[in-house]
């Protein structure tokens, strides 16, 4: 079962990092104009009068994200619950670690760009981390990388994601429409019915879900948020199988891992490298989302998982080195589909958005090849158990 997910997670990977490549070679290439012309392309949703109109960017960002968010919350729900993060104990150390990793890379980036208010609207791009990469190198290293880490790591991010729709709901919220948030407001609470009135089909939750994405939508809160909200009403309880949360898990995650973060990867990787150069990468937005993810991610996660451990308010996982950890603290750098998803929240103008997806490809690349080092040797170095 666990070479199963190994698996899974590591195609997963490869699905993303393919689809980020291509949409960068086509960007670069004599396709450009096409491709852009397709991502700002608009397209309609009507039933009657009522109508729903975005272009193909925006139909990924808020619609094709909320199924992702809402496989998000199902997973938190879960692991709060019944798994990693059930318990003070067990999940005290990823929690601590996900508060350092997401405060520091913040105060990193700020200090870069405290004199521009635009670019500082920002500030929240270098501090998630992205699951599907950093589990996929996990995957591709194999026993080079302990269970233990691999859960810490997987607990991590999930705190990291929680923390983002956080900021989501609260930062990057636009001028709200009270009809639409109250009828957002009472799919909700329809949800919430459902689940206390203890109904277990799961077509239910999507129906009533799918009317609250489109209240959220309109309200001006993020529509991914709605993906949240349903997700949280879905039950965990088990009557003879699997319960819903599980069931809707399940379909959902092939989905996911092979759809909607590749569709979301090619929508938004594609920056034209026309006119750039190392030197961009010195300019304040790009060095602010670099020096956040790949330095401030690590220090904040290893400082605070190690001062957490030296204190004795959590344990080191187990059978993993110290070494090891590090590695891991800077693969959480590897920040690629929610940092370009703050970032296009953060961001309409489109050469600061080219900026944002430069420095986090950049980040996200060397994360991912220094862990990748880091982690080969603290596993050579470290005696069998």
């Amino acid at each position: 079962m666990a070479h199963e997910t190994d698996k899974a997670d590591l195609f997963g990977g490869i699905a993303l990092g393919t689809a980020a490549l291509a949409a960068l070679l086509i960007a670069n290439s004599a396709l450009g104009p096409q491709y852009d012309a397709l991502v700002h392309t608009t397209a309609e949703v009507r039933i009657g009068s009522i109508g729903l109109s975005q272009s193909v960017e925006h139909w990924i960002n808020d619609g094709l994200m909320a199924i992702f968010f809402l496989l998000v919350g199902l997973e938190i729900k879960r692991e709060v619950i019944e798994g990693s993060l059930a318990g003070v104990q067990k999940a005290t150390l990823p929690v601590v670690s996900a508060i350092g990793g997401f405060v520091v890379p913040t105060v990193f980036y700020a200090a870069l760009n405290w004199s521009d208010a635009q670019a500082l609207r920002g500030w929240a791009v270098p501090a998630a981390t992205d699951i599907a990469f950093a589990i996929g190198i996990c995957a591709l290293l194999g026993r080079a990388v302990p269970a233990s880490l691999k859960m810490f790591l997987l607990a991590l991010a999930i705190i990291d994601d929680l923390m983002a729709i956080i900021v989501i709901a609260v930062f990057y919220t636009a001028e709200l429409s009270p009809l639409a948030l109250l009828l957002a407001g009472a799919g909700v609470a329809a949800l919430v019915a459902l689940n206390l009135l203890g109904v277990r089909k799961p077509s239910l939750y999507v129906v009533v879900g799918v009317f609250t994405w489109v209240c959220v939508l309109k309200s001006g809160v993020h529509a991914t948020l709605a993906g949240v909200a349903v997700a949280f009403a879905i039950p965990l309880a088990r009557r003879g199988g699997a319960s819903p949360l599980e069931q809707c898990e399940h379909a959902l995650k092939p989905w996911i891992s092979y759809a909607v973060m590749p569709i979301f990867a090619f929508a938004n990787a594609g920056v034209p490298l026309a006119g750039m150069s190392l030197s961009t990468l010195a300019m304040p937005v790009p060095l602010g989302i670099i020096a956040g993810l790949f330095v401030g991610k690590q220090v904040g996660v290893f400082g605070a998982a190690m001062a957490a451990i030296r204190l004795g308010i959590a344990r080191r996982p187990e059978a993993a080195s110290s070494a090891q950890l590090y590695g891991i603290a800077i693969l959480t750098g590897v920040g690629f589909t929610m940092s370009l998803f703050i970032g296009t929240l953060a961001f309409e103008d489109e050469n600061l958005m080219a900026q944002v997806r430069l420095g986090v490809l950049a980040a996200s690349i060397v994360s991912g090849l220094v862990a990748w080092l880091v982690l080969i040797a603290a596993a050579r170095a470290r005696p069998p158990d």
